[in-house]
């Protein structure tokens, strides 16, 4: 909101020794955001004068009409102006010589077409004063109480020499979006007296005459009042005085009827609406739209309406949308000759529903939707009654209400409280003092204290909220920096702790961390193949993107995604990894239980809520692409292959404290015969291999990319590990060529050769696969170096040819014979 604060001043005597810094360094330590400062002093410099047009010369002959003009002011001269707007006798602006203008605009004598300029006519833009440079301004003596004096201070007279505050105003302070709320404030930061607007309201009776319309509530609010005047002259201009106030709260003039209500509406924070009382059929009703179809707003618009919007309607129909604007069938035009007021109290998420509902965001409504004083309907619109009566002429009918204004709960507090929540010492008179210098009613008789919040104060509703009034009041500066005692920390989980260290481990191997958008798109999962369980995950309600509104199933084609657009960037090679959630919906989901907030959950309670929550698998994600080794001095270059992105899953599983066992797999969006899956016992801990070649070409990759994707996060937390000791005995080494049919595993043949070497056997290494003759076409050989060694001794060439005979023996049950 902004705020002039020569207006401001008119309720609070703010020194005029203070500075714009001062005052805004004060709303800042009450919590309030000043998002600007508009000196116009800064900005304007004069000498300024109202000047009387004396003569006009046409220059023809020019590509534009250009006037030259006698003017008078202090003295009489000469200037050039393009304007058309302005006749002889007409009062009008002139920056004389010497003055600077806004935009460090300096005006100086100067010759042009021939002739002298001895100054320059403004227009408002030229002034700051607003958009319009559609012609000078041109002043209209009955807007000014006074009367215009050639050579006055136009610089006085337009209000030129004011401060204008840009105040953002928080949700839950809708009393601060008006010129008496944040005189409130300042008067508090200040400490001095606050004189309230509300005193500028007479006391107007709501007398029931025939000709006053009836107010009627049906839904939407608790307290609405209509007065009615008739006999007005509407086309009576509005006084400069609120002009400029206008203006320079950021709003335009309209007609005097509209600056009436928005000038009130600014100073007391109560939205008004006039209606031509001629054009109003019935009563005025708050109601629900129901069956009304459409409304055509003040703009021009024409909205369709929702059964549940919010309407002010007569007997014909809808006349207004509620808080929001008024209807073009209502509005008051030239012709208007008595007009009806109203002031309501409208239920802030019915408001807020209208605006965003008809994208309509209008001063009224932001001020609805923060909650506005339910006791200002009455004052506001005495006030317009007034001002109306005063400006327009015209005559009072009287008014009508309905409803009754809300009250606010009283919040019972222990005035020790405060200190206890603050954590600073404040003493029961300074809790009082606080309390009521934000207008609230503190009943200190007993111990445990009531205090009735002030009537535009909503948001006052708990004790804590108390309290934070007495802080902010007091000053934030004044509570102790003491950090409050925290328990000692538990440290990592387990879980925390084996991320950390994958990410650690695969940083430094050499592989890049990345961070995608964890969306993908459902045509990217058909891309991939995903089928099944693979495919299903969640849409998202509100995405980002309309593009990828789905939560990732998979890690692999963020990757994919990450590498193309670094490729696109001039990078051939790359191996990223990235650690996050990817989400599968599952068949069916419990709904969550309800919990109240008066106890803990039960342990049943809590299971079942956990219950209700899919799973998130943690996992790691690598993609290796280009080139593992570059082509240089010390070598040829080396493509990365997927036996590096297995080693890389087997690694990081016994990072993780378990042994991981490679199997053959066939899964989308993996090469068919160059697809592994690594195991933890039984559990599928990791798919990995070589890409697809349909999705290498889509993509542009590298041939032979590789990448993996380990589910870590379901991997058992294993305990400490038990070091073998080291023996200082000579190892025997044995190598054996094994014959097994070709569909027989690897990593099952190395249980095997385990389970029948015993404890003496060490390791066992694979190091050559043979097919051909004399193999049949279904047998294939592979080659092992069996490790054997004794922890207190040195086998035996007879030891050592028993183990190997029974590591042999044993896998014999997968069809395994030995090869020669």
């Amino acid at each position: 909101m902004k705020v002039p604060l020569s207006w401001v001043r008119e309720f609070v005597p703010l020194p005029e020794s203070l500075t714009p810094s001062e005052i805004v360094e004060r709303l800042v330590a009450l919590g309030f955001e000043v998002e600007g400062v508009q000196d116009f002093r800064d900005e304007i410099q004069g000498p300024i004068q109202v000047a009387q047009v004396l003569e006009i010369e046409e220059i023809t002959g020019q590509k534009k009409p250009i006037r030259y003009v006698k003017v008078a002011a202090s003295d009489e001269r000469f200037v050039i102006c393009g304007a058309q707007n302005f006749s002889v006798g007409d009062f009008v602006v002139l920056a004389l010589p010497g003055s600077v203008l806004p935009g460090n605009f300096a005006i100086s004598a100067r010759e042009t077409y021939g002739k002298t300029s001895n100054g320059m006519i403004c227009s408002a833009r030229e002034l700051g004063m607003g958009e319009d440079h559609s012609g000078i301004i041109v002043l209209d003596p009955t807007q000014v109480k006074e009367s215009i004096a050639r050579g006055a201070d136009a610089i006085e007279l337009l209000t030129l020499n004011d401060v204008v505050l840009d105040i953002a105003v928080n949700p839950d302070r809708g009393y601060a979006m008006s010129i008496r709320g944040i005189a409130r404030e300042l008067a508090l930061a200040f400490d001095l007296p606050f004189t309230d607007p509300i005193n500028l309201a007479p006391n107007l009776p709501l007398t029931d005459n025939p000709g006053v319309t009836t107010p009627k509530l049906e839904a939407g609010a608790d307290f609405i009042v209509l007065r009615s005047i008739e006999n007005i002259n509407v086309t009576a201009p509005t006084p400069l005085r609120m002009v400029r106030r206008l203006q320079m709260a950021g709003m335009r003039s309209i007609s005097l009827a509209v600056d009436i209500t928005n000038y009130i509406m600014l100073e007391f924070g109560q939205p008004l609406h006039a209606f031509d009382k001629a054009k109003i059929a019935g009563a005025l009703r708050v109601r629900r739209a129901g069956t009304t179809k459409n409304l055509v707003t003040l703009d021009g618009n024409d909205h369709p309406l929702n059964e549940n919007d919010l309407l002010i309607a007569d007997d014909n129909g809808a006349l207004a949308l509620a808080g929001t604007m008024g209807g073009l069938q209502s509005e008051v035009t030239s012709e208007t000759r008595s007009i009806t007021i109203e002031a309501a109290h409208f239920f802030p998420m019915d408001v807020a529903k209208n605006a965003r509902a008809h994208k309509l965001s209008t001063e009224a409504s932001r001020r609805f939707e923060r909650g506005v004083d339910p006791q200002l309907p009455l004052a506001a619109s005495a006030r317009a009654i007034a001002l109306l009566t005063e400006l327009a002429g015209g005559s009072y009918l009287g008014g009508k209400s309905d409803g009754a204004p809300a009250t606010l709960e009283p919040i019972p507090i222990h005035p020790g409280y405060v200190s206890e929540l603050i954590g600073g010492e404040y003493s029961h008179d300074v809790v009082q003092r606080s309390l009521e210098k934000i207008g609230a009613e503190v009943n200190s008789e007993r111990a445990e204290w009531v205090v009735t919040p002030p009537s535009w104060r909503p948001d006052l509703s708990m004790k804590a909220d108390l309290v934070e009034e007495v802080a902010r009041i007091e000053g934030y500066e004044k509570i102790p920096s003491t950090l409050p005692p925290s328990p000692l920390s538990r440290g990592l989980t387990p879980l925390q702790k084996r991320r950390r260290r994958i990410a650690q481990f695969l940083a430094d191997r050499g592989l890049l961390e990345v961070q995608n958008y964890p969306f993908i798109s459902p045509e990217t999962i058909e891309l991939m193949g995903f089928k099944g369980a693979r495919a299903r995950t969640y849409k998202i309600a509100n995405p980002i993107s309309e593009r990828e509104p789905l939560l990732r199933p998979h890690m692999v084609p963020g990757l994919i995604d990450a590498a193309v657009r670094n490729m696109g960037r001039g990078a051939k090679s790359m191996a990223l990894f990235e650690i996050g959630s990817v989400f599968r919906a599952p068949e069916t989901i419990p709904p969550p239980p309800e919990l109240g907030t008066e106890q803990r959950p039960t342990p049943e309670e809590i299971a079942a809520l956990y219950a209700s929550v899919p799973d998130q698998m943690l996992v790691v994600g690598i993609l290796l692409a280009g080139d593992a080794q570059a082509d240089s001095w010390l070598g040829k270059a080396r493509a990365y292959g997927w036996h590096d992105a297995i080693a890389l899953a087997q690694e990081i599983i016994e990072l993780t404290g378990n042994v991981g066992t490679v199997h053959r797999s066939d899964f989308t969006p993996w090469h068919p015969g160059r697809c592994a899956e690594v195991r933890v016992g039984d559990f599928a801990a990791a798919h990995v291999g070589e890409l697809h070649p349909r999705i290498i070409a889509h993509y542009g990759l590298p041939p032979r990319s590789s990448a993996l994707m380990l589910n870590f996060g379901a991997l058992p937390i294993v305990g400490p590990t038990r070091v073998r000791p080291l023996s200082n005995m000579v190892p025997t080494i044995q190598d054996i060529a094994l014959v097994v049919p070709t569909d027989c595993e690897v990593a099952e043949i190395i249980k095997a050769l385990y389970q029948g070497g015993g404890e003496l056997l060490e390791r066992v290494e694979l190091f050559d696969r043979y097919t051909g003759k004399p193999l049949a076409q279904s047998e294939i050989s592979y080659a092992f170096t069996l490790t054997f060694r004794a922890p207190d001794r040195t086998l035996t060439a007879e030891e050592a040819g028993a183990l190997r005979d029974s590591a042999v023996a044993a896998t014999a049950s997968l069809g395994a014979r030995l090869r020669g």
